[in-house]
């Protein structure tokens, strides 16, 4: 074998027999689609979601505690930066929610043409 990767790509079959593995076509095979762009974009958003809801509990146990504890905290969003995450995490929201919709259409077999792709992201965006 030439280098590593080449024994990576050496495998055994159920006899024992060494065969060489299949290999996966890489992401420079793949053509972007816009399909491909909502599911990242899905999962990236409940991503910022989930940070979302630890900050929303952060700031709800400030608010329970001591005003000295509430009071840097509320700063904190109060803040053109904090007020800056509480917007991205609302288009966050909005734009999960949609995709999730989007998602439980295609459960039930609806919205699987090319169009109706560009509807959602047309309706997103006029929203």
């Amino acid at each position: 074998m030439e280098d590593m990767r080449d024994a990576m790509l050496v495998g055994r079959n159920s006899a024992g027999k060494r065969v060489l593995r299949p290999t996966s076509p890489h992401v420079q095979v793949y053509r972007w689609k816009i399909t491909m762009a909502q599911s990242i974009l899905h999962r990236a958003t409940g991503i910022a979601l989930g940070v979302g809801a630890v900050v929303l509990v952060a700031w709800l146990f400030a608010a329970a505690s001591a005003p000295s504890v509430f009071a840097p905290v509320q700063a904190a969003i109060a803040s053109p930066l904090g007020l800056l995450v509480l917007f991205g995490f609302t288009v966050s929201l909005f734009y999960h929610l949609a995709a999730g919709l989007r998602h439980l259409a295609w459960d039930t077999g609806w919205g699987f043409a090319i169009a109706s792709v560009f509807v959602w992201v047309i309706g997103f965006f006029l929203v």
